[in-house]
């Protein structure tokens, strides 16, 4: 008779534990949904390419899943992002913080997309070609190491890169390519129509009045020599392809 009042009780007890636990899993599923997510930081990504990276899985848009997960851990290997934080501002809302890899170009070797940064280290590899960040030509290498140094002759190349980049972004201009020659002057391609800066003399100038004269040059091919201005005087000029 002990026996089976002992039995009664440990049964009742499992009971009220597993009313418990299911009851705490219904309103954490349901409380600690995520209805709202704040992504910062992103400039190659789009948020919701984020969203898909960070919060996957079948619990992916539980707060308290996301927490457990991702707490004082990395949220893993993504490309051109090198450092991903998460955090939870409430029950329904998550701020992903993100913080992308500093990119100065990218060049293309054996099929593959190579971006570097301002000192010519090999960030990344991919198959993929990311907007807003220059392809880079006339580089000469013949092998290439991943986070290590591309290897050029001339290593003053990369901070040139950075600079033209940097430019780009400020008179909000994108260009198709930057191509260098073998003394390191300057081309830039819009299209069929290719704009030779010359040397990296008074590049903030040239550039400045690029953004005026691009828009003049839609639809047209051809050459726009712009190597001869000195910062005051110059004129350019503009060579149709025949």
């Amino acid at each position: 008779m002990k026996t089976s009042k002992r039995t009664i009780v440990l049964f009742i007890v499992l009971l009220v534990l597993i009313l418990l636990t299911t009851s705490a899993l219904f309103v954490i599923k349901n409380r600690f949904s995520v209805d709202t997510v704040n992504v910062i930081g992103n400039e190659h990504y789009t948020d919701q390419e984020i969203i898909d990276l960070v919060m996957t899985g079948k619990y992916g848009h539980n707060s308290v899943y996301l927490y457990l997960k991702y707490h004082n851990k990395e949220v893993g290997s993504i490309p051109f992002i090198e450092q991903t934080d998460i955090e939870l501002v409430s029950p329904r809302e998550v701020k992903i913080q993100v913080y992308e890899k500093a990119v100065a170009g990218y060049v293309e070797y054996l099929g593959h997309y190579l971006y570097f940064d301002k000192d010519g280290i090999v960030v990344e590899s991919s198959n993929r070609q990311m907007e807003g960040i220059p392809f880079v030509t006339g580089l000469h290498f013949d092998h290439v190491v991943l986070h290590e140094k591309l290897p050029v002759d001339d290593e003053g190349i990369f901070k040139l890169v950075l600079n033209i980049t940097q430019l780009l972004t400020k008179y909000e201009i994108s260009t198709d390519r930057i191509y260098f020659d073998s003394v390191d002057h300057i081309t830039l391609y819009f299209g069929n129509v290719r704009i030779y800066l010359g040397t990296s003399e008074h590049l903030d100038e040239k550039i400045n009045k690029l953004q005026y004269l691009l828009p003049k040059l839609e639809g047209m091919s051809g050459v726009l020599h712009m190597e001869n201005y000195t910062g005051e005087t110059g004129t350019f000029t503009f060579e149709k392809d025949e």
